[in-house]
């Protein structure tokens, strides 16, 4: 079992993000997560391609793009141009999945699905074979620094199984109210990335804190 982190840059201070992206690149994170809302899939808005394309010219570490838009399969290209190494879409947003995820590994990207609190993990079975990541949203998507939603736990190992028993090597991370308090539960529930900003961005030392929930639970 793997374990990593990916700081999301959406809890980051935008008015010093050279600063927080130079913390995450001194620190054990292996990437550096990014959300994009579009306000229509999910009731917020936060940022797109140019911002992306600035912090591309300052992180050490592969930039864990999630797009939660609708229609994203207009923009893979984009994302990629702007340094995008990770691209995850929303089954949910997604008419073609098995197009776009295609299209994602084609441009020279790793390809990522993302569930929402509602969907099954049984949605995930005719494409499990073809994509690297399987994101779990453990809060309903939109804003940051919300309760982590318990029933989350089963949904993480019931795809831990269907990844088992496909042969798919993707990996899995979770996404939503990540901290302290579950961190290790997280990846004895078969978790490989934690994507944490509150968490993060909000304590006194974020690299510190990178480490600590990196090695939550271990003796």
């Amino acid at each position: 079992m793997s374990r990593n982190i990916a700081p999301s840059l959406l809890a980051a201070d935008f008015a010093c993000l050279q600063r927080d992206i130079e913390l995450v690149n001194k620190s054990e994170a292996g990437f550096l997560h990014l959300d994009i809302m579009d306000g229509l899939f999910v009731p917020n808005i936060s940022f797109g391609v140019p911002v992306i394309k600035a912090v591309k010219k300052h992180a050490r570490k592969p930039l864990d793009v999630h797009l939660m838009i609708v229609q994203p399969e207009r923009y893979l290209a984009k994302f990629r141009e702007a340094g995008a190494d990770w691209l995850t879409v929303h089954v949910e947003a997604c008419q073609h999945l098995h197009r776009t995820v295609q299209e994602i590994r084609e441009l020279g990207m790793k390809a990522g699905v993302s569930l929402n609190p509602h969907t099954p993990v049984s949605s995930l079975e005719e494409i499990i074979p073809y994509v690297d990541l399987v994101l779990i949203m453990s809060v309903n998507p939109g804003f940051g620094g919300q309760k982590f939603i318990d029933t989350s736990f089963k949904k993480i190992r019931k795809t831990k199984a269907l990844i088992q028993e496909s042969g798919s090597k993707a990996l899995i991370e979770v996404d939503g109210g990540v901290d302290m308090g579950n961190a290790s539960r997280l990846f004895d529930a078969g978790v490989d990335i934690l994507v944490a900003g509150t968490t993060v961005f909000g304590s006194d030392d974020p690299v510190k804190m990178i480490r600590d929930l990196m090695m939550a639970g271990v003796k």
